[in-house]
């Protein structure tokens, strides 16, 4: 049996020396490009017009009761819609749909035009068509986090048999799934 390794200062060629500035903005981005993350589109009412936004942040927090969390900025264009409505939708995205995604994300695009297929689903609450799967959530928590708000929202109603593989976001641009 061998005696266990005694941890060296960081040399120049160490992976520790590339590490950025610690607790730096810079250096929470750098590291999550690395991180793959599927891709969604939350959807909402503003006022009786659809809004959303893409999201990478989607997470599940609870099975039961049936539970999802996702971020937000609060200097976003869907966050007064987010931060008022009782519901939002939860669409999962395929690889079929890099478009859409970029869509939902540009500031400024007319996101409900004639090129996004979508209908007023359960609670009134904008469902969009050719996703892999999606739900309709009652929102239960918004809670504040730095410039963005934790979303905490239970699952009502929702599809999971739409067809195809899930789109991803890594280093910084959308991607499919390799075999």
């Amino acid at each position: 049996m061998s005696a266990p390794t005694v941890p060296t200062v960081p040399t120049a060629a160490s992976p520790l020396s590339r590490a950025g500035r610690p607790g730096s903005p810079d250096l929470l981005r750098s590291v999550f490009r690395q991180h793959a993350a599927g891709v969604a589109v939350i959807t909402s009412q503003d006022g009786g017009r659809p809004v959303g936004f893409t999201a990478t942040s989607l997470n599940s927090v609870s099975a039961d009761p049936p539970l999802l969390s996702f971020t937000i900025g609060t200097g976003a264009s869907s966050w007064p819609a987010v931060r008022d409505s009782e519901y939002l939708g939860v669409h999962i995205l395929g690889e079929h749909q890099r478009e859409l995604a970029g869509l939902f994300a540009r500031s400024g695009a007319d996101r409900f035009g004639p090129a996004t297929g979508w209908a007023a689903g359960p609670h009134g609450v904008p469902v969009l068509d050719g996703v892999l799967a999606w739900l309709v959530c009652r929102v239960v928590a918004r809670v504040p986090a730095g410039e963005h708000r934790v979303i905490i929202a239970q699952a009502v109603v929702g599809d999971p048999a739409g067809e195809g593989r899930p789109l991803l976001y890594h280093q910084g641009r959308f991607n499919a799934l390799r075999d």
